[in-house]
């Protein structure tokens, strides 16, 4: 079984929002049902915390997500269970490129789709923004931004990217697989090492995409347009994207694909386990969320 590959979409702060409840497929989260049980004040938290909405914004926003999350709940939580079941199926046999490939659309299809379903409601509660909730947001583009800039040390050094990348791949596959050996951590080193550096060309996309949709949200009033323009802005992330940064992301892709398919070349029958438990465990937490039902006033 391979350990499932960080796919970095690069999601505003809104899409974040709509999409927060499938990261737990590929999150390494070992308390789903918990944290999803929460899932109606984490995302209330989180859109205050972005647009600083009034009273009467906070009540349209949590009739909304309630409504989402109950048709994700039923509707979308089996999928991510059989979902997971065939990843864990081909786990029983030496993965390919081909697999790697099919996990990662997979997760893209299933980002989209809640992107799909929640454009609706999210177009008309953007319409009630105030410019106080548009200035809200931008403060919250640069704390973001500046965040991003810290994490991934942009103003760093090559050798301070490459540890804080290999840092970050290290504690994923450890979250994954239990231990790692020595041996193991020094050859994921090579592999990571050897994957180019797409962080400020990723930093300067999710700038653009910022400004993208402060644009957007000038158009708001005009509603015959606005929602289809949402949607299509929600669901084609990779649209208007650079050439160079295009060519450095699809580089960059293939080589951690074969790190992941080498590192599951490499893990011990323990380490296997290991992974297959866990994924037996979101499987059995998908399936159990999705069977009770929540009524939505």
């Amino acid at each position: 079984m391979t350990i499932l590959p960080n796919i970095r979409i690069q999601l505003t702060t809104l899409r974040t929002a709509l999409c927060t409840l499938a990261l737990a497929l590929l999150a390494g989260c070992s308390t789903i049902r918990i944290g999803y049980e929460q899932a109606d004040t984490l995302l209330a938290w989180t859109a205050d915390d972005t647009f600083d909405l009034d009273a009467a914004q906070k009540q349209e926003f949590k009739t909304r997500i309630d409504r989402l999350l109950k048709w994700h709940r039923e509707e979308q939580l089996p999928d991510y269970a059989r979902f997971l079941g065939e990843i864990k199926q081909r786990g029983q046999r030496p993965l390919t490129r081909e697999d790697a490939h099919w996990i990662v659309e997979g997760a893209k299809t299933r980002f989209r789709k809640i992107a799909e379903h929640g454009a609706g409601d999210a177009a008309q509660m953007l319409t009630t923004l105030t410019p106080h909730n548009i200035q809200a947001l931008e403060k919250h583009f640069e704390k973001v931004n500046q965040k991003f800039v810290r994490e991934y040390k942009i103003n760093g050094t090559p050798d301070e990217r490459k540890h804080a990348r290999l840092q970050r791949t290290l504690k994923q596959l450890r979250n994954w697989a239990g231990t790692l050996t020595h041996e193991q951590e020094q050859r994921i080193r090579q592999l990571s090492d050897a994957i180019p550096s797409t962080n400020t060309l990723r930093h300067q996309d999710r700038q653009r995409r910022q400004k993208e949709f402060l644009a957007l949200l000038n158009q708001r009033h005009d509603k015959a347009q606005f929602a289809p323009r949402l949607r299509a802005w929600l669901t084609d992330w990779e649209k208007g994207r650079a050439p160079e940064f295009i060519r450095a992301q699809d580089e960059a892709y293939e080589k951690r694909v074969a790190l992941y398919l080498e590192v599951e070349r490499m893990l011990t029958p323990q380490q296997r386990e290991h992974v297959l438990h866990k994924v037996q465990g979101y499987i059995e937490d998908f399936n159990a969320l999705a069977a009770r039902r929540v009524a939505v006033n």
